[in-house]
């Protein structure tokens, strides 16, 4: 099954006919946009599976870069590389012990926000199987073929 484009969900999507902007509303929000500066950072760093895995995995335990190869299934230098970026990204940190090397979230607002996306697709759908009602390309299922 291709993947849409973007274009192909804007085609559906209804606009004003009319140029009619409500000050009343629009002024509060413009102030308080300011917040979500830096966000787009985290979903950035969230864009990928394995990140997420790591991040929801991190999100319950303090785990070693070995642990967390195991986990996600792939060597050493792999998992030391998602860590990494998340470190620098600022949303893991470590600590050495002898020779391993633990990370945790360095803020646990991080794995509830992955908690919380993966209660909102459970509620929508099988999570596990990669069926979902949510009409996003990335969770669509992929064809065994």
């Amino acid at each position: 099954m291709p993947i849409p484009s973007l274009d192909e969900y804007r085609e559906d999507a209804p606009v004003c006919q009319v140029t009619c902007v409500h000050d009343e509303l629009v002024a509060p929000l413009r102030e308080s946009l300011q917040r979500t500066e830096g966000i787009s950072t985290i979903f950035k760093a969230l864009a990928d599976d394995t990140r997420v895995k790591v991040v929801y995995a991190l999100s319950q335990s303090e785990l070693c870069v070995c642990d967390v190869a195991n986990l996600i299934g792939s060597s050493k230098a792999t998992a030391s590389y998602h860590l990494r970026l998340l470190n620098h990204m600022g949303l893991a940190t470590y600590r050495r012990d002898g020779k391993l090397v633990f990370y945790r979230l360095s803020d646990p607002h991080i794995g509830n926000l992955v908690r919380e996306v993966v209660e909102h697709l459970e509620e929508q759908g099988d999570l596990r199987s990669g069926r979902s009602n949510v009409p996003v390309a990335s969770m669509r299922p992929q064809s065994k073929g």
